[in-house]
């Protein structure tokens, strides 16, 4: 039985034909599937699991039934939704995967991750990283209205945008050597991340070993998945209907 990754889907109430792309996923190559992981920025910007929005209330019934139907669902926090909690994992029938998590996929051991922690030549994210993972932080933001917590999102991505519109390309992606160090600190050959955007398989070596990194797509024109089963590990991508 077949278990499949994803990553960086983005969702939002203003790309309806990605949510489509998804449900359709999730009825399609996922039915039945052993496991789900979903490897962070699954929405595109998350303000509490309180959010009252229809978007994620209806992704939360469409995951709940997925589940319940016998697929074990992992949610893992990305860069963008790192504020879901475990109350929200729980309407999905989802158990929140910490990153980095070790795993087995194709008989094989695996690590996990959404990516960004391994950017870190992207000083000025790393330093906003380290703030938003602060407990204080995250409570203090929770405790805010929603109407208010919208605005501070809305504010964060615009800082974000212009940010990175000055930034070298090499600076937003991982720092080889940051691979090199998870690969050894787990005891395993193999990564699997999404965040960068940056699709591929890419062969490399650790302590005279040969190591793979494979990088999940974000959801745009085309969808990504990993597909895990007996043959191995496969990158695929489809186009979505726009």
């Amino acid at each position: 039985m077949a278990s499949f990754l994803i990553s960086d889907l983005h969702l939002d109430e203003t790309r309806p034909h990605i949510t489509r792309a998804f449900y359709d996923f999730l009825a399609g190559p996922a039915a039945g599937a052993e496991a789900l992981y979903i490897l962070g920025d699954f929405f595109e910007v998350w303000i509490g699991d309180d959010d009252d929005a229809p978007l994620p209330q209806e992704v939360a019934r469409q995951l709940k039934a997925f589940s319940d139907a016998g697929t074990r669902l992992y949610l893992m926090h990305g860069n963008r939704d790192f504020l879901i909690g475990e109350d929200y994992a729980r309407r999905c029938g989802a158990e929140l995967l910490s990153d980095p998590s070790l795993v087995e996929l194709a008989g094989e051991p695996v690590l996990l991750m959404h990516g960004d922690s391994l950017c870190t030549l992207d000083e000025e994210y790393m330093a906003f990283r380290q703030q938003a993972r602060n407990p204080q932080w995250q409570q203090a933001l929770l405790a805010k209205p929603l109407d208010e917590r919208r605005q501070i999102a809305d504010q964060i991505r615009a800082v974000s945008k212009s940010m990175n519109s000055r930034k070298a390309e090499d600076i937003m992606d991982v720092t080889p050597e940051e691979v090199i160090n998870a690969l050894r600190d787990h005891n395993t050959r193999t990564l699997i991340h999404g965040h960068t955007h940056r699709p591929a398989r890419h062969r490399l070596e650790v302590d005279g070993e040969p190591a793979e990194r494979i990088v999940l797509g974000d959801w745009g024109e085309l969808g990504w998945c990993i597909k895990a089963d007996a043959k191995g590990l496969e990158l695929i991508h489809w186009p979505t209907a726009s």
